[in-house]
């Protein structure tokens, strides 16, 4: 049987997961991103004992990150019956999802100013 080694988060790694969670993105989605981003390719059961993470959060993360078209996956072929696996890899460079995310919360702000300013409007208008 083949041993898989899981990847172990570095400082850096953790400090990255913190600012992403601080900024918004659910701590399970962040664990989840960093630990593909770390690995050529990965199984979620990887995932769970790398990123200390239940198979709900993993399978949530997942979910949510294929929505946003910053993960792909591959069935791997296996004998015999049993539930299929699944690899995961990164198919956006963490870059990019950096400026995706950017932009997201750049837009939330821009609404934000915009609603605060309404609310101001209606309020001194009384």
């Amino acid at each position: 049987m083949k041993k898989h080694v899981s990847y172990i988060f570095t400082s850096q790694d953790e400090k990255i997961i913190r600012v992403f969670s601080d900024l918004g993105m659910p701590k399970n989605l962040a664990k989840t991103l960093m630990y593909i981003s770390k690995v050529d390719e990965c199984r979620s059961s990887e995932i769970e004992h790398g990123a200390d993470l239940r198979q709900p959060e993993v399978s949530v993360a997942m979910q949510q990150l294929q929505n946003k078209g910053w993960i792909e996956r591959r069935d791997l072929k296996k004998k015999g019956k049993g539930r299929p696996v699944h690899l995961y890899k990164l198919s956006s460079s963490m870059g990019d999802i950096l400026k995706n995310f950017e932009k997201s919360k750049i837009q939330e702000i821009d609404t934000v100013k915009k609603d605060l300013s309404e609310l101001k409007e209606l309020i001194e208008s009384r």
